[in-house]
């Protein structure tokens, strides 16, 4: 059985998140969850990434940038050591990701999908919010998404409303998951595939 974790941002992983930035791109598929990494095609240095995600889990350095403080993980699979996807944890909430973003944006590389690997991120994901003492997390995604639709559902999201983003010009379903609720609920679902101790 695979088993999984999530992992701090490192520069050891320099080359992989590049290669799952570079599947992304190669695929035509949009990325999530990864606190701006795309801005490597941008331009900017992995190193730059790396230095900017590491201070925007500082509330001055966050605000100071517009932003809210927030955690980016890569999410390990153990047996090869693999980048298999990406989520960004946001500790609270301000104006607009009340509607549009929420507390957690993630992904799956494209290579990796359908595997029911999100719905394990998620989950982990649901553990670190507990960490933080966050109660409820709202998670969005674009209405037309039914996987990423069913991964939010299973962890017991419940419908909130429906937005439209002008920026992006996507309907956007917003969901709210009781945190520790959902952990109780599902942990005999998904424990088993959770590397204990192993966030870095």
């Amino acid at each position: 059985m695979e088993k999984f974790y999530l992992e701090l941002p490192t520069i050891g992983r320099k080359q992989e998140a590049l290669d799952y930035l570079q599947e992304h791109v190669d695929n035509g598929s949009d990325l999530n969850g990864t606190g701006g990494l795309k801005d490597c095609l941008e331009g900017i240095t992995y190193e730059e990434w790396l230095d900017d995600v590491i201070k925007l889990q500082e509330k001055e350095y966050a605000e100071s940038k517009n932003k809210v403080t927030g955690t980016t993980f890569f999410t390990i699979r153990e047996s090869d050591n693999r980048i298999i996807g990406m989520v960004n944890l946001r500790h609270y909430l301000n104006d607009y990701l009340k509607n549009f973003g929420g507390h957690i944006g993630y992904g799956i590389r494209p290579t990796e999908r359908r595997k029911g690997y999100a719905k394990i991120q998620l989950y982990l994901t649901l553990i670190e919010a507990q960490k933080l003492g966050i109660d409820k997390v709202m998670v969005d995604c674009v209405n037309t998404n039914i996987g990423s639709e069913k991964t939010i559902l299973a962890l017991g999201g419940e419908f909130d409303r429906q937005v439209h983003e002008d920026n992006r010009d996507v309907t956007l379903n917003n969901y709210w998951i009781d945190v520790n609720e959902s952990i109780e609920k599902f942990k005999d679902e998904y424990e088993q595939y959770v590397t204990k101790g192993k966030v870095k």
